[in-house]
């Protein structure tokens, strides 16, 4: 069955002139022109300004805030604002400007494209954002749908990747140069609260957070890059029932993923691994925290392992000051608008980590390891399979890997 198309005016319903024409021009002259009225400065703070509306909801002492507006830049530059536009544009034809039975110019691609952003990086409801854009409710959600939709059919490939060879020599870089010899990220979950949520399904979806939400699973590396997403699951499961649905580990098992050895205390290793917190299970493939450590060493790999893992709760952090609307509780009936806007945020949140790194000129995360290659082989047989799955959630190399590590970041570090 096909969706109801707009009818357009009706009989009886109100019109309302809204003048779109000035409300394109008014914002091209603000923001877009070669003069504009407010500057490069003012666009950052406007265009993904979820930063501040974070500072200032949860960072009550004025020192704290200032270290993080001064440290963390968590705004979108015009340059890739404009590229985004650009692509959107050309791939989706809701978004060309066209005229109408009587000649007048519809809503500009500008228009449409800035009433999304402000949705998204504001939280703002659909009609809030008609007096400055012009756009009616309707309208504005649309926008907002189809946006999201393009920005994954665009983007999708290319900034929510699984890591290939480049990125796996360089995360392993950066996992031995802060101690964790090959190490690929850390990984964690995050509940999205789901306010519009059918009554019928409110038992399903409400967990220990005591409302309904839905859980984010993500991988996150040093520089915030978020390389694993698997978001739908109803907020009553925990993160090992997460993970067990989720597809962190398909190529791995399936012997497609790029291949991994590294030695720790004489000891080697053929598969990467995540940090994570007490919940998971004792796999091969995760480096947990030592619960009630005994001794100087196991206490300080303690310390260290918590202080890295926390690198995905930065992500989900700096993710939702991003975009408003993720932090905020979700208002649209259906999983998979939720699931697009919520794909969408993490993708355009990893275009922003990358165009950031390109603008400030920082090459310390560049450094590559050695270059591994990726297994061009057929699926792998039955056998081979649970044979890799074996391998992926043995005890003894999860507990072996955990000792190696405490020796080797005690033998680096512990004595400075």
């Amino acid at each position: 069955m096909n969706a109801a198309r707009p009818g357009g005016s009706v009989p009886g319903r109100q019109y309302i002139n809204r003048n779109r024409e000035a409300g394109h021009w008014r914002l091209y002259e603000d923001y877009f022109s070669d003069d504009p009225t407010y500057g490069p400065t003012f666009f950052h703070r406007r265009f993904v300004n979820g930063l501040f509306l974070f500072v200032r909801h949860f960072c009550s002492s004025s020192w704290v805030r200032l270290i993080l507006i001064t440290f963390f830049r968590f705004r979108m530059a015009r340059s890739l604002f404009l590229r985004i536009l650009q692509a959107v544009e050309q791939h989706d034809n809701y978004f060309v400007q066209k005229r109408d039975r009587n000649g007048r110019l519809g809503l500009s691609p500008l228009q449409k494209i800035t009433a999304s952003f402000r949705m998204l990086t504001y939280g703002l409801a659909a009609d809030a954002i008609d007096d400055y854009i012009r756009i009616g409710e309707s309208t504005a959600i649309e926008s907002l749908k189809r946006f999201v939709k393009a920005i994954i059919e665009v983007f999708g490939d290319e900034y929510l990747r699984s890591p290939n060879n480049n990125d796996t020599a360089r995360l392993l870089a950066i996992g031995e140069q802060n101690g964790f010899p090959g190490m690929l990220g850390s990984i964690d979950c995050m509940h999205w609260k789901w306010k519009n949520c059918p009554a019928a399904w409110q038992g399903q979806f409400t967990g220990h957070v005591h409302e309904p939400t839905i859980i984010l699973e993500a991988v996150a590396s040093h520089d915030l890059w978020i390389w694993h997403a698997f978001f739908g699951l109803p907020g009553s499961h925990n993160d090992i029932n997460v993970l067990h649905r989720s597809h962190l580990f398909a190529k791995l098992a399936e012997g497609h993923a790029p291949k991994v050895n590294y030695t720790i205390n004489s000891h080697n290793y053929t598969m990467g691994y995540y940090l994570a917190d007490g919940i998971y299970p004792q796999w091969a493939t995760f480096v947990k925290p030592i619960p009630s450590p005994q001794g100087n060493k196991r206490k300080y790999f303690t310390k260290v392992q918590a202080a890295m893992r926390k690198e995905v709760e930065r992500a989900f952090g700096v993710l939702q000051a991003r975009f408003a609307i993720v932090r905020g509780p979700a208002r649209f009936w259906d999983q998979d608008t939720l699931g697009q806007i919520m794909t969408a945020c993490i993708i355009m949140h990893n275009m922003i980590v990358e165009d950031e790194r390109d603008a400030e000129g920082d090459h310390h995360f560049d450094e590559m390891g050695e270059v591994v290659t990726v297994s061009h082989r057929p699926t792998a047989e039955l056998q081979a399979f649970l044979q890799t799955h074996q391998a992926i959630t043995n005890r003894e190399t999860h507990s072996q890997l955990r000792d190696d590590l405490v020796e080797h970041l005690w033998e680096k570090y512990g004595g400075v």
